[in-house]
Parts: C-alpha cells; sequence; structure tokens
C-alpha cells in the first residue's frame, strides 16, 4: 500500500521560507517521479513542481520559478519542495504526489499525500 507523508508546513511571513517534505512508503521510490501540487482556498488544485526519477530533471511553474526549488533523496525515500522569498498568493494545501506518467496531467498522478498547510501572511 502507497502511502505519501507531507510535513514542513505552517505559518511564515511574506518573505520568509519554508522546507516541505513528503516521504514514500510502499513503492520503490527511485523508479518514480514526483510531484508537488497545490490547492488554495476556493480554487483548483494546480501544478507547482516536479522531478524525474534520477533527479536529473526538474519542472516548475511559472508562479513559482526561481523561487522554489525541487529534490529528491532516493535513500530517504523522501521528496522535498524549498520554497523562499514567499508570497500572501503562495498560501495553499500542498500536496505530493506520483508520477508515473506525464507531468502536465495532475488528474494523471498515480497517488497522493494528505497535504501540509502552508499559510504566508502579508
Amino acid at each position: 500500500q502507497v502511502q505519501l507523508v507531507e510535513s514542513g508546513g505552517g505559518l511564515v511571513q511574506a518573505g520568509g521560507s519554508l522546507r516541505l517534505s513528503c516521504a514514500a512508503f510502499g513503492l520503490t521510490f527511485s523508479r518514480y517521479g514526483m510531484a508537488w501540487v497545490r490547492q488554495a482556498p476556493g480554487k483548483e488544485r494546480e501544478f507547482v513542481a516536479a522531478i524525474n526519477w534520477s533527479g536529473g530533471m526538474t519542472y516548475y511553474a511559472d508562479s513559482v520559478k526561481g523561487r522554489f526549488t525541487i529534490s529528491r533523496d532516493n535513500d530517504k525515500n523522501t521528496v522535498y519542495l524549498q520554497m523562499n522569498s514567499l508570497k500572501p498568493e503562495d498560501t495553499a494545501i500542498y500536496y505530493c504526489a506520483v508520477v508515473s506518467g506525464s507531468y502536465n496531467d495532475i488528474t494523471d498522478y498515480d497517488y497522493w499525500g494528505q497535504g501540509t498547510q502552508v499559510t504566508v501572511s502579508s
């Protein structure tokens, strides 16, 4: 049974930083791409960042490019999202997901975590 457990969310002031972690269980982690997706209140889920199985390729939404960094540690079965220069519009629930296919279609992602809340105050 695949389980993804996110942590690291919280309340931070605008301009601050947070690092999210997502620990994966029940799958051969190094075989899969991973992604972070967020959902703000009243909005649909949106792609944030993705990383391929080796960590050699990364992808970002334009809204976070240059501020967020996705990385992974296959020895620890964990994917990270370093978020710097946070803005109030980054406030959302952040989910990690397993991706075996295209990163472009979040509805096609395989498994999802329960999410972690990130709140950025102005």
